[in-house]
């Protein structure tokens, strides 16, 4: 579920990148502040992604100031200034990750050491955001169900994480969501799940998991899927891509948006295309 929402870096310009940067370190540093030095490191692209698009959205500015980390001990770098909505991102991050790699193990693979480092982050995240992680817990029992129930549907199976994410936005948006965001956050939530499950094609048919495509489809691979089906899998994108052109038309936005989007508009496509073509990822440049 993590990695996938990425910038477009050939269309990004010097200045979000710098942004980018500032917020990725900044959101490390809030996930310390709320759930302990251990959990940062499950630092994810999405939620640094999440923090610029929220920020922006909801009219909080980004202080940036130069600063020292673990990582940068000696000189100091543009840093994003930690704040209530920083931290409660941190939070959601945490959880999140503990319950990917909760269903991970649940799906067959050896999670369990890395699972238990993010357990006290977890723990923490639950006392201090109870509403926040309610939600995360009730969409994921929701979609272990709809996983449970064998849908053949990709729509079916990835409605449960796309409703999380329209009201996690709500969550955090409080009376500046609206139609368009729920929209916009709707379709980036079924777009996360979507991708995710047509990249682990081929590790989930060899393991014996859940995957909508497999089941809908049933082909030996993804490469052969993609041959027998891909237009018909790249007409459901497409679908996704223009949900998002039209919630992203109707939302307020307080600052500059050129970074969030350049993810939206450019990242995602390029990362659909990457992941139906079965390419390897490119590495992102996040470090200052």
């Amino acid at each position: 579920m993590f990695g996938y929402v990425r910038y477009d870096l050939g269309n990004l310009f010097v200045k979000d990148l710098t942004l980018y940067k500032a917020l990725y370190c900044g959101l490390c540093k809030g996930i310390g502040a709320s759930c302990g030095q251990t959990a940062r490191i499950g630092l994810s692209y999405d939620m640094t992604f999440l923090s610029a698009l929220l920020h922006n959205m909801t009219g909080t500015d980004v202080k940036i100031e130069r600063q020292n980390c673990f990582e940068h001990a000696v000189k100091k770098r543009p840093i994003a200034c930690v704040d209530g909505l920083t931290e409660e991102l941190g939070a959601l991050n945490t959880v999140l990750v503990y319950y990917k790699l909760t269903d991970d193990r649940a799906d067959g693979e050896r999670t369990g050491g890395r699972r238990l480092w993010f357990r006290k982050g977890f723990r923490r995240a639950g006392k201090r955001y109870p509403e926040l992680v309610k939600i995360v817990e009730d969409f994921m029992r929701e979609q272990a169900a709809a996983e449970a129930s064998k849908t053949d549907s990709p729509d079916r199976a990835a409605d449960p994480t796309a409703c999380m994410m329209r009201e996690i936005a709500r969550h955090f948006l409080k009376d500046k969501a609206g139609e368009s965001s729920d929209e916009l956050f709707y379709a980036l939530g079924k777009w996360v799940y979507l991708i995710d499950a047509l990249d682990d094609y081929d590790k989930d048919k060899k393991r014996g998991a859940y995957n909508p495509f497999l089941l809908a489809y049933g082909a030996e691979s993804k490469a052969a899927l993609m041959a027998e089906r891909g237009e018909e899998i790249g007409f459901l994108f497409d679908t996704l891509f223009y949900a998002l052109r039209e919630g992203l038309s109707g939302v307020k936005f307080y600052f500059n948006r050129d970074l969030t989007d350049n993810v939206l508009l450019r990242g995602i496509p390029l990362e659909t295309a990457r992941v139906m073509k079965g390419e390897v990822p490119q590495k992102m440049q996040v470090r200052i």
